[in-house]
């Protein structure tokens, strides 16, 4: 347990460790009939054949998966899903030079840990941006410094790092701090991303976002990831997760992010009530 309510776990998969990259996700159904739930791959090891998993507990179907204990077993895993992030395509020479910023929010964290985990190997410079409401809840903190040239901590209230937002943090380094960069990448809730895109713009830095909290059933058929991206309607789960932060609609998204909010009220206290009575 990383947090009271979020949890890491490390699952035995070969096949998926073999092909896994930055950017993925994986399914989880933790029981035969259990509910489908995307989760972004936070870690991969090809070795000894795992994939890393961060789960918030949110709902009845998340509290399952977090109710697992080591040598058990969920009913299926299902991956890598998804479009890789786009730098797994580049050349060397089209990495060289390159210096990326990551801003991360909450569990976002968890997601933002093998991208630049994978760019550090390459020789990429890159620093990361982890907000969090307080310093209890920041998430990888070490294994993120492990991998950047400079990891830069803001915090709600101040316990820890810079006090303020994530948002604030980014302008200053660019603007007071004359930090130059030629990509962001931006990954945690919907709102955040929102700003970081915004402020972005006015930096006149590319930003990339990932909508993986859209996802529902990941392949596309559910329609719950449906967005608006540059005009058009894509798919978070069949045609990104990411995408160019500039072209989503991130207002409509946030709408759609909040049509299951009812249902999954109701599935909570009805898997709570299942506990008590000891299923």
């Amino acid at each position: 347990m990383l947090t009271p309510t979020i949890c890491r776990m490390k699952v035995h998969a070969p096949r998926l460790a073999a092909a896994a990259l930055p950017g993925q996700f994986l399914i989880v159904r933790a029981t035969e009939n259990g509910e489908r739930i995307p989760l972004t791959i936070s870690d991969y090891d090809k070795e000894s054949g795992t994939v890393t998993i961060v789960t918030q507990q949110i709902g009845a179907s998340s509290s399952e998966i977090i109710s697992f204990e080591a040598g058990e077993s969920f009913a299926d895993v299902v991956g890598p899903l998804g479009i890789p992030s786009d730098f797994t395509e580049m050349t060397e020479d089209e990495l060289k030079g390159k210096r990326y910023i990551f801003i991360a929010g909450g569990v976002g964290t968890a997601p933002v840990y093998p991208q630049v985990k994978w760019l550090h190997d390459r020789g990429v410079a890159v620093d990361v941006i982890v907000g969090a409401k307080t310093k209890d809840l920041v998430i990888y903190k070490e294994e993120v410094e492990a991998v950047c040239d400079n990891l830069y901590l803001c915090t709600d209230d101040g316990s820890a790092g810079f006090k303020g937002l994530v948002t604030a943090m980014l302008e200053k380094l660019v603007t007071e701090d004359g930090k130059k960069y030629d990509q962001a990448v931006a990954i945690g809730p919907m709102i955040m991303m929102k700003f970081a895109t915004l402020t972005c713009k006015k930096l006149e830095l590319p930003v990339i976002v990932s909508l993986n909290t859209l996802m529902v059933d990941g392949t596309g058929m559910c329609g719950a990831c449906r967005v608006t991206v540059a005009g058009k309607t894509r798919f978070a789960c069949v045609e990104g997760p990411e995408f160019n932060g500039y072209d989503v609609d991130f207002d409509e998204a946030m709408r759609r992010q909040g049509m299951y909010k009812t249902e999954e009220v109701e599935a909570n206290e009805n898997h709570k009530c299942r506990i008590g009575r000891g299923k």
